[in-house]
């Protein structure tokens, strides 16, 4: 009998994309870099990738696989104006794909021990996505729903007023991502709830009950209070610790009895020894800020040229990495939108990597992450405080797929392709490191230290090849993929394997496919007798209508309009 799980179905969840791990190319032009240092701390190998997010993961999945700390994402919430002509059922499926595919490459991007996705999403969306999530992630492995109050003025324009998102947060280890997770440090409004009223000189202190649930008969004793005033715990209640303990916080003069010197026992928490809050699910505007903060944060740095909706707050995302991160960890955000992450992420002392197919990744997260860079970011938060700037990025895009088609309907090699482009895109194809040696030519990569690969579009002759084989030697093994060979055996080449590219290639993935954010040619249409009801989905504007769903969906930032 088949074994079943519990997951989520929709329309087409069986079609899964055949990606082709493209290789990134740098463009210098618009790499950047301080033009000093500010310390030993300065973090340069920070990221920037332009185009489609889905083929940007999976280039990156190689390299990347289990060193992401953290990965925060803030995806499309829903389809909008893009599905005005097609049912729900078919809005929702290519949703869920558009999730899943992303999602999968993600979750195998995160360190294995303590790695944590964090993704925003509405409560429109969110019990999909959580179905999703545990179907990828696991189910034991989701820790928490954080409410975070984007509002908190009302919204008389609805039935009921939208005040919150959620931050979904999945660990690849819940029980080290407990354990290594960071507190959240104190603010100044809950360091004004320590006090000093009895003068200690070890400074201001707050109490906390030494009473617990539960019944323990060695936590049952009785305390007398300096006034002479006996305790015993309440029914249902025993005290926290043993007497020994307690005689020792004594000694320490860390028992408190109020004023009165009568009051049940209470421990002494200094502030100067406090290691900070233990963060919870609720996110209040006060704490982690709200979108009237984003939107300010955002004409302070742009301007009014927010055309692609409101950018979360700064300090909603310091409160996502403080948690799940320290200096030097590598943050991932594939839906950039106005570069949010990265920025604090640099300010925090982490690395990043951001991905962004909006041209707003030219116009808005380049200029924002250089002012953060050069120390003249003044807004958002400063971390650590008076921030100087320093460190740098790489700015990468992604290559035209390997194959194309000839004139003939053939696929062969692109010409855009030079002699390194292909060496390193074979590599990835075909699981090697791409690592060319300065002094063996035959050496383009390795899959093991006795593995090698070699790559090239030469016919190779049989005494091509037993010159290969001679260099390579008994002990190590080498994979020549090139345009042509010439031997009537190969057998006799015992540590050589040969293949023809592109033939050896054209069955492992999908070639030519350049855009994986929306596929709508060959959906449904609504006949002209059926009805649409008028809502706020339709386009409302030319530009709207121009754009479409290809702009409106996972091109995006995934950073809503909050009216």
């Amino acid at each position: 009998m088949k074994k079943t799980k519990l997951e989520l179905t929709w329309i087409g969840k069986e079609n899964r994309p055949r990606l082709e791990p493209r290789i990134l190319i740098e463009d210098p032009s618009k790499s950047y870099h301080a033009p000093f240092r500010t310390g030993g701390n300065d973090i340069f190998d920070n990221r920037i990738i332009f185009g489609d997010n889905l083929l940007a993961l999976k280039a990156l999945e190689q390299e990347f696989a289990g060193k992401v700390k953290c990965i925060y994402i803030d995806p499309p919430y829903n389809t909008g104006s893009a599905f005005t002509h097609y049912d729900d059922g078919v809005e929702h499926s290519i949703w869920l794909s558009l999730m899943r595919e992303r999602l999968s490459i993600l979750w195998r991007l995160l360190d294995r021990t303590s790695g944590s996705l964090w993704v925003s999403i509405d409560d429109r969306e969110m019990a999909y996505l959580k179905v999703l999530l545990d179907e990828i992630c696991g189910r034991l492995n989701f820790i928490a729903a954080n409410v975070w109050q984007k509002r908190y003025s009302r919204e008389n324009r609805e039935a009921i007023g939208d005040a919150h998102e959620y931050l979904l947060v999945y660990a690849t280890d819940p029980v080290a991502f407990k354990e290594g997770r960071n507190l959240i440090p104190l603010q100044e409004k809950q360091k004004k709830q320590y006090s000093n009223p009895d003068n200690d000189p070890r400074g201001p202190w707050q109490s906390v009950s030494l009473l617990a649930q539960g019944y323990r008969p060695n936590q049952m004793y009785e305390i007398i209070a300096p006034n002479g005033r006996r305790h015993t715990p309440p029914p249902g209640n025993c005290w926290k610790i043993i007497n020994s303990e307690y005689e020792k916080l004594v000694a320490e003069n860390r028992v408190y009895f109020g004023r009165d010197g009568n009051g049940v026992p209470r421990r002494k928490e200094f502030l100067s020894k406090s290691k900070g809050l233990v963060p919870w699910t609720w996110w209040p505007h006060e704490d982690v800020g709200h979108t009237g903060e984003s939107k300010i944060e955002a004409n302070t740095l742009f301007g009014a040229d927010i055309s692609f909706g409101t950018p979360k707050p700064e300090r909603l995302m310091k409160r996502v990495i403080e948690i799940a991160t320290n200096p030097g960890d590598r943050v991932l955000d594939s839906f950039a939108g106005s570069g949010t992450t990265g920025a604090v992420a640099h300010k925090m002392g982490r690395r990043w990597i951001m991905v962004e197919l909006g041209e707003h990744c030219h116009t808005h997260i380049i200029p924002r992450i250089k002012k953060v860079i050069n120390g003249e970011d003044k807004g958002g938060i400063s971390e650590p405080v008076n921030w100087k700037g320093g460190g740098g990025f790489r700015y990468y895009r992604i290559a035209p797929s390997l194959l194309e088609k000839d004139q003939f309907g053939n696929w062969v090699i692109s010409k855009e392709y030079n002699p390194a482009m292909l060496a390193e895109a074979i590599c990835k194809l075909e699981g090697f490191t791409y690592a060319p040696s300065d002094t063996v030519y035959w050496q383009h990569g390795h899959s093991t230290e006795s593995d090698f690969i070699y790559v090239t579009t030469q016919t190779l002759t049989r005494e091509q090849l037993q010159k290969l084989s001679d260099e390579v030697g008994p002990k190590r093994s080498l994979l020549i993929m090139c345009g042509a060979f010439r031997a009537k055996s190969l057998d006799e080449f015992q540590n050589l394997t040969v293949k023809k590219i592109p033939k050896a290639v054209l069955n492992s993935c999908e070639w030519g496919k350049d855009d994986y954010s929306l596929e709508v040619d060959n959906l449904p249409i609504k006949t002209p007798n059926e009805e649409t009801a008028p809502d706020d989905r339709k386009p409302h504007s030319m530009k709207e209508k121009r754009t479409g769903a290809q702009t409106l969906l996972f091109n995006m930032a995934g950073e809503k309009e909050d009216a």
